[in-house]
């Protein structure tokens, strides 16, 4: 229903990722959790859950610097639950550690947000317990939570990227037609990122009566 809801007009991409992160919160016991979009290995944009939704943030703002969500979409796979307090003494992440161990967070995990081949960013979890270390490979079943979350988020992300680009193209389309543009000029120009109607006539070689 989540990827579905993508679909409309008033989908708004953090509203959804928000919603992802309370259900992790929910699902997982967590005191928080947020969502870090990232592109070009930077971060573009936070979301966090309405749990404790200043921690979250929080704590992903302080990951400029280094954190389980760079390190996550860096490596295109999970970050195990990890305890703060030995990643601290390790001086793993030490901005992020500092401020998490000052939140009371003891341990912290996170999932790639990905679809298929193409990374969008990171799911990070904050629990206010040590970690479970009985799986030898560091796969819990937390973990297994958390990326479905992350996995249906990103479904949810391309499809509107998807519906917003068709959508656009339509509309071009249809402009083409009414002004008696050539559509395979108007087509290629959508492609090369041309949205403004008088450049469009420009390159197409139009008047705004039709073609010259």
């Amino acid at each position: 229903m989540e990827a579905a809801d993508t679909l409309v007009e008033g989908f708004e991409a953090i509203r959804s990722l928000q919603r992802v992160s309370d259900q992790c919160v929910e699902l997982l016991n967590a005191r928080a959790a947020g969502v870090m979009l990232i592109d070009g290995g930077r971060s573009v944009s936070l979301a966090a859950g309405s749990r404790h939704e200043q921690v979250a943030l929080d704590l992903l703002e302080a990951q400029q610097g280094g954190g389980p969500c760079l390190d996550s979409y860096g490596s295109g796979e999970p970050v195990p639950p990890v305890s703060l307090r030995v990643a601290h003494a390790d001086a793993r992440w030490p901005d992020f550690t500092e401020r998490a161990l000052r939140h009371d967070i003891v341990t912290t995990f996170a999932v790639p947000l990905r679809r298929r081949e193409h990374l969008l960013g990171a799911l990070n979890v904050f629990v206010p317990t040590l970690p479970d270390t009985t799986p030898a490979d560091g796969v819990t079943a937390e973990l297994h939570v958390a990326q479905a979350l992350a996995d249906a988020a990103a479904l949810g992300l391309q499809n509107r990227g998807t519906y917003a680009q068709y959508r656009d193209l339509s509309g071009q389309l249809q402009y083409a037609r009414r002004h008696r543009l050539p559509l395979d000029q108007v087509a290629r120009a959508v492609i090369e990122g041309v949205e403004d109607d008088a450049e469009l006539r420009r390159e197409s070689g139009t008047s705004a009566d039709g073609p010259a």
